[in-house]
């Protein structure tokens, strides 16, 4: 007989029926809830005194909750972010365990009952065109990997596509969803060369051992082309730049272009239209061009970061 009462017991069910099974979430958010249980069980256990296995779902308190996110915050110097991310994975396990488990309802209310912490949000960083123009031209094409690496800066910035997504080449977004990303011809030119006669199946941006690039590898990259160009870029000086924010700029150039947000979310595969605003509210430039439009009595135009023809193109192949 299986002691429900037992943390393992509606754990196990949580990672292996919930999140996988029913939900068919990314691994992404799996792997978020699976680290937040690597901290919190141990924390746990050493709070309580007993062994991992031996914790009962009464022990992960409310209380124990809040010594836990205190503990990320000054042991682990975690962003505010971060914690919040740790307690949103701790909220559904315990929604899961309540929904599944009346004798736990009253528990769940209280652990759910424990607040997200507010936080200052940090400005959105995007990278202008001619940062975007000189980081595409960093790679020395003469050689294979710089013709790879050309390639993997040149769909990140057509895509806008995460980078889990770049390293598979497939575009899958939150929930698994698929969605089809239109490329410019040049960008097709490069893939094509880069693929050459590999079969369909194939990963597309190999490192030298002939291994699929990671995401670390992906990472890796972009930061090593971003430290060569600070000499020579001035602007990129401060500037942490990830794939990430490749990512941002492909939506903020898009919107600077004069594509509506709801395309934009879309193109990007948010689930939320509030997710994709974001890039309205921290868009300067967008803001100073609806003011001078307003003074001016004017219709508002496209600013061109992205040309007419490229938006043309990528809305009609959507």
């Amino acid at each position: 007989m299986v002691d429900q009462t037992l943390a393992g017991h509606w754990i196990r069910r949580f990672l292996m029926e919930y999140a996988t099974s029913e939900r068919n979430l990314s691994a992404n958010t799996c792997a978020s809830y699976r680290d937040m249980l690597v901290l919190l069980l141990p924390f746990a256990a050493k709070r309580k005194g007993l062994a991992v296995d031996a914790l009962s779902v009464a022990d992960l308190s409310a209380e124990l909750v809040r010594s836990f996110l205190v503990y990320l915050e000054r042991e682990r110097q975690c962003s505010t972010a971060t914690r919040n991310q740790r307690l949103a994975s701790i909220h559904a396990l315990a929604r899961f365990i309540g929904e599944h488990s009346p004798q736990h309802v009253e528990w769940c209310a209280q652990i759910r009952m424990v607040p997200i912490k507010k936080s200052m949000t940090a400005s959105l960083t995007y990278l202008e065109k001619s940062e975007v123009d000189s980081l595409l031209a960093a790679p020395d094409q003469s050689s294979i990997q710089g013709r790879r690496d050309h390639a993997l800066l040149l769909f990140l910035y057509n895509s806008g596509a995460r980078v889990s997504e770049a390293t598979s080449v497939r575009i899958t977004g939150k929930g698994n969803k698929q969605r089809r990303c239109p490329l410019w011809a040049t960008t097709l030119k490069h893939l094509r060369h880069l693929a050459g006669e590999r079969p369909a199946e194939a990963h597309l941006f190999m490192n030298r051992r002939g291994e699929p690039l990671t995401r670390y590898g992906v990472h890796t990259l972009v930061e090593r082309y971003i430290a060569k160009l600070r000499s020579s870029v001035p602007s990129l000086q401060g500037k942490r730049v990830s794939p990430h924010i490749i990512r941002h700029t492909t939506a903020s150039h898009l919107l600077q272009a004069g594509v509506d947000i709801n395309t934009i979310r879309a193109w990007l595969g948010h689930v939320s239209l509030d997710t994709t605003n974001i890039y309205a509210e921290t868009d300067l430039e967008t803001k100073k061009l609806a003011l001078a439009t307003l003074a001016r009595g004017k219709a508002p135009r496209a600013i061109g970061r992205w040309n007419q023809p490229d938006v043309m193109a990528f809305l009609r192949a959507l």
